[in-house]
């Protein structure tokens, strides 16, 4: 399992279920310190939470390098708390590792990024341990699928 967080879940989750090797998605929220929070306690900015993708995958497929590859292309890491017109501490860019091995390709992952000078601004991406994951609710799940739809505003 790997946890990104890249803006709105909608579009982020979209992207990852495009990628040979993902075998489920799931968003919801984590990264706060509210317990079970709902989209609207999100919302607030008060429970700290962000807007994440839980991506299961076959190792044997995608690397966790392809997906963090994935998660470097389907966003802008140097916005702080922002994704286009999304604004909040919800849309940040944050990885969430779950082991230390995670933690570091992640760490390494982001280095290489700006060393590549694709960006033209520093990278914000917070690298955090994953505690707990709480799923959004039914309605966010595939919410971009259901709709017919390929991609959000951003």
């Amino acid at each position: 399992m790997a946890y990104f967080a890249a803006g709105c879940f909608w579009g982020v989750e979209a992207a990852f279920r495009q990628v040979q090797g993902v075998r489920e998605t799931v968003v919801g929220y984590q990264g706060g310190v509210t317990i079970n929070p709902n989209y609207q306690d999100v919302c607030t900015g008060q429970t700290q939470h962000a807007e994440v993708v839980k991506v299961v995958f076959d190792p044997n497929v995608v690397s966790y390098e392809d997906l963090l590859n994935v998660f470097w292309q389907s966003h802008d890491p140097t916005t702080l708390n922002r994704q286009g017109p999304d604004i909040g501490t919800q849309y940040r860019s944050a990885i969430f590792y779950r082991d230390e091995e995670q933690k570091a390709i992640a760490e390494a992952s982001k280095q290489s990024q700006g060393r590549r000078g694709f960006f033209r601004r520093p990278i914000v991406t917070e690298i955090s341990p994953a505690l707990d994951f709480y799923p959004a609710e039914e309605y966010h799940q595939q919410y971009l699928e259901k709709r017919g739809l390929a991609t959000c505003h951003i």
